[in-house]
């Protein structure tokens, strides 16, 4: 039977349309990311190159990384970094699917109908000029504007490309409907604003909403029910989230990362890794680890290692015998350290939410990835002999000398790459942000003399700059939230509470550990720091524990929830890209969940006992 498109002309334009757009933002997200990289490598090069600099620089960078996120968020509507639980979705009746669905579509359309609206209201009631740019300050608001326009859009394009016009027609309905409850509406109630946006934020992503648009629908419902942040306010606070410099670096690191393994230069992380631990036992596992650890110097992205390991090594894992749930398992285990091991998204995310000391977190995550990778390298010994159907599980004759020392040299310059980021920021000699800047721009010399060639500039910029505009809208819109937590004066009542139980620092870093794994069963790793970790630092600073073994143990705790179920990120990355059921591998994967809660008790014992290591 001939598709859909090729029978109805409306669905066969749309879908002309759709890949249109698609390509035009594209190629306007690594436009603007290539600017940005330009932009803030020139300011690196006239401070140590010439003693002076352009005062304007941060606040250009700034203006250009919202732009960014207002062209990718978009295109990040079905990426992979969507971000939606599907698993509860998916376990709803065949008839209750559609309508699931249909909730979720009317989700994003109010997400987006308040990111047009309410970033038009904002450009005709901000005023003044920027200092250093001397451009108007409502024109960022006019560029998230924007973004909401072309939101709208592609839903059209796509509902219409697939022919699901009724489909449309009713969550754009359901959409219209509730912007006009937020408009109109007025029931107050007694409860915190902030648990009536919980509430709506939950149900948006039980039915499969983006966690973005879910957390943004959420905070303009909770307007009727006595939010103290009216739809212009959410807005502001939603861009205002993500226009700090530090943020800057997320999409550069990103941008390492794809470039990294597009030269090529990832491969020779594994082939060092082969040589080094390959002959052991369990040995394609072990050198799925060790490059996984090499590779967290560069990527700084679990996502983005979980998808390079099931790329690299899922298929050679089940040739070697290794059972398709337990290879995937092995991979989103390995994945984890990506945001443990520097640089780290999530250390950049946990530092622009508390304040703490980019340096000093980082360090503490090399400490921390290494405790990790020796218990996940014991787990991985332990379960090696019923972990295959046959074989050795890929082990592999030990390499000599010679080989050890080629491959060594070979991998060299992409080792060098987690040398300079840390060093760099742990110095003082650049910020995180040109930090950053220096590591893409050290990856791209790599490539291109591996021949990463024209295409491979553009693909890796383009991929970095919808990652990065996804990320910017979880940091943009979980501001709301936050806000409203601390406008409710919850922040103190859970001090208070949490208190109660005890103020000795074990008892403390027991408590946070359980409720840090309870929430990262159902909590994205990103949206738990920005909502969670604000709220229990003080209680930490109070019992006595340092701030920054702190936020490693809180950075750790919640990366194993991207193993748990029902919404474990990494164990659904390598899902989608392997095709293995998700609840196989969430069965398959907990050797290695007990393994990282080993290393997790050994940090919480080093941050109880031992003086600050970092």
């Amino acid at each position: 039977m001939a598709p859909a498109a090729a029978l109805n002309p409306v669905a066969r334009r749309a879908s002309q349309a759709l890949r249109a757009l698609e390509a035009v933002l594209g190629v306007a997200g690594a436009a603007l990311l290539a600017v940005l990289l330009l932009l803030v490598m020139a300011s690196v090069v006239l401070r140590y190159g010439f003693g002076t600099g352009w005062v304007g620089a941060e606040d250009a960078a700034i203006w250009l990384h919202v732009a960014l996120i207002a062209v990718g968020a978009p295109l990040a509507l079905h990426s992979t970094l969507a971000l939606r639980l599907v698993g509860v979705r998916d376990r709803l009746p065949e008839w209750a699917q559609p309508l699931a669905d249909g909730l979720a579509d009317a989700c994003v359309l109010l997400s987006a109908l308040v990111i047009a609206l309410g970033g038009s209201r904002m450009v005709g009631m901000i005023g003044g000029i920027s200092p250093a740019l001397g451009l108007p300050q409502w024109l960022r608001f006019a560029l998230f504007a924007g973004s909401g326009v072309l939101m709208l859009a592609l839903v059209l394009l796509r509902h219409l490309a697939q022919g699901r016009v009724w489909s449309l027609l009713c969550a754009a309905g359901l959409a219209v409907l509730a912007y006009g409850v937020g408009q109109w509406g007025h029931w107050p109630l007694d409860a915190p604003s902030s648990l009536v946006l919980a509430v709506f934020a939950l149900l948006g992503l039980l039915v499969g909403a983006p966690l973005p648009h879910a957390f943004l629908a959420a905070a303009y419902l909770a307007i009727p029910w006595g939010s103290s942040l009216p739809e212009p306010a959410l807005v502001h606070n939603v861009v205002t989230g993500m226009s700090r410099f530090l943020l800057l670096a997320i999409p550069f690191f990103l941008l390492a990362g794809v470039w990294l393994t597009q030269s090529g230069m990832a491969a020779r992380l594994v082939r060092l890794s082969s040589a080094l631990v390959g002959h052991w036992r369990g040995g394609l596992a072990q050198t799925t680890l060790l490059s996984s650890v090499l590779f967290s110097g560069a990527s700084g992205s679990s996502v983005a290692n979980a998808a390079f390991g099931t790329a690299t090594f899922y298929p050679e894992l089940v040739r070697h015998g290794y059972r398709p749930e337990r290879a995937g398992a092995i991979v989103a285990a390995t994945a984890v350290l990506d945001n443990v091991i520097p640089p780290s998204i999530a250390f950049l995310m946990l530092a622009a939410a508390t304040q703490l000391s980019v340096g000093r977190l980082l360090v503490g995550g090399v400490l921390a990835g290494l405790v990790m990778a020796v218990m996940l390298g014991l787990a991985m010994r332990l379960t090696a002999p019923c972990a295959t159907q046959a074989g050795a599980g890929g082990t592999r004759p030990r390499a000599d000398g010679a080989q050890v020392r080629s491959a060594a040299v070979a991998a060299i310059p992409a080792l060098g790459l987690g040398v300079i980021v840390v060093l760099g920021i742990r110095m003082g000699v650049v910020t995180t942000t040109e930090a950053a800047a220096v590591a893409a721009c050290y990856t791209l010399l790599l490539g291109w003399g591996a021949r990463l060639g024209w295409r491979g500039l553009y693909h890796g910029l383009r991929q970095a700059a919808g990652e990065a505009a996804a990320i910017g809208m979880l940091i943009g819109t979980a501001g709301p939230l936050a806000f409203a937590l601390a406008v409710d004066g919850l922040s103190s009542q859970w001090v208070a509470t949490l208190a109660q139980w005890g103020t000795h620092p074990a008892w403390v870093l027991l408590l946070i550990c359980g409720l840090l794994l309870l929430l990262g069963l159902v909590l994205d790793t990103g949206a738990a720091i920005l909502l969670l970790a604000p709220l229990l630092l003080p209680l930490a600073v109070q019992a006595g524990i340092d701030p920054v073994a702190f936020g490693v143990i809180v950075v750790v705790t919640l990366m194993i929830g991207g193993l748990t179920p029902p919404c474990g990120m990494l164990i659904l990355v390598v899902s989608g890209l392997s095709g293995v059921p998700a609840t196989a591998m969430f069965r398959a994967v907990w050797p290695y969940v007990l393994a990282l809660l080993a290393a997790l008790a050994l940090l919480c014992a080093a941050a109880l006992w031992l003086p600050p290591l970092f």
